[in-house]
């Protein structure tokens, strides 16, 4: 059965656009490329798309540049932006996330994570669209978030959270691959408190990691943090 989604890739290596659509498509995606940022734009507007799959280093408008100009567009403030690069260096993934992408892939590509990390970024859609109130437990990698208990199970372990310790893991989890700044937290968790400040967060984050392990939240330097879906 065809997916109504629609996804766009852009990249000027032909091969890798190649390779990206074949995958999507075979998974029912509805693709669309573009060779650089400047023809992205135009097919952008055209095709409307859930995703887009923006290759960094470009001739014409690298995708620094092009994520920064669609997410001027109120028609894509919540289009979802995933970056695709070779490039290694912090300075490019942070550059990424402060104009707006959701996630970052690394070069060589492997297809199937790849899959996984875009079926995954798609579901977040659904995910917004359920209320809170019927929201009481997350089953996630090999995690059993229960929020009417406010405990955390994996297997017959169980984890007892402090609550805001309960509220980030949950809040993180909810959105798989996401990253949330540092900013989001502290308005989702603690909202308004004049007291409470970056260093309390990465303090719940280490108290978080003690009980649980710290396989399942990631720090994007500079960022903030995410769950970790696929490793």
């Amino acid at each position: 059965m065809a997916n109504k989604q629609k996804i766009l890739v852009v990249d000027d290596e032909a091969d890798i656009v190649e390779l990206i659509s074949y995958n999507l498509t075979k998974e029912g995606y509805q693709v669309f490329t573009a060779p650089n940022g400047k023809v992205a734009l135009k097919v952008a507007k055209e095709s409307n798309p859930d995703l887009i799959i923006l290759d960094v280093m470009m001739p014409e408008m690298d995708g620094i540049e092009t994520c920064r100009l669609l997410r001027a567009l109120p028609e894509f403030k919540q289009t979802f932006m995933v970056f695709l690069t070779a490039r290694s260096e912090e300075y490019s993934e942070i550059a990424g996330f402060h104009v707006g992408a959701d996630d970052y892939i690394a070069k060589p590509i492997k297809p199937r994570a790849l899959m996984s990390r875009i079926n995954a970024i798609l579901r977040r859609n659904a995910a917004d669209n359920i209320d809170d109130s019927t929201t009481d437990k997350l089953e996630i990698s090999d995690l059993v978030i229960d929020r009417d208990s406010f405990l955390v199970y994996r297997g017959e372990e169980k984890f007892v959270l402090a609550k805001k310790e309960f509220e980030l893991l949950y809040l993180l989890a909810s959105k798989p691959n996401k990253v949330f700044s540092r900013e989001q937290i502290l308005k989702a968790i603690w909202e308004d408190s004049v007291v409470v400040t970056n260093r309390t967060i990465d303090v719940h984050i280490r108290k978080l990691r003690e009980k649980i392990g710290d396989t399942y939240v990631t720090t994007v330097k500079g960022v903030g943090y995410k769950f970790e879906l696929d490793k």
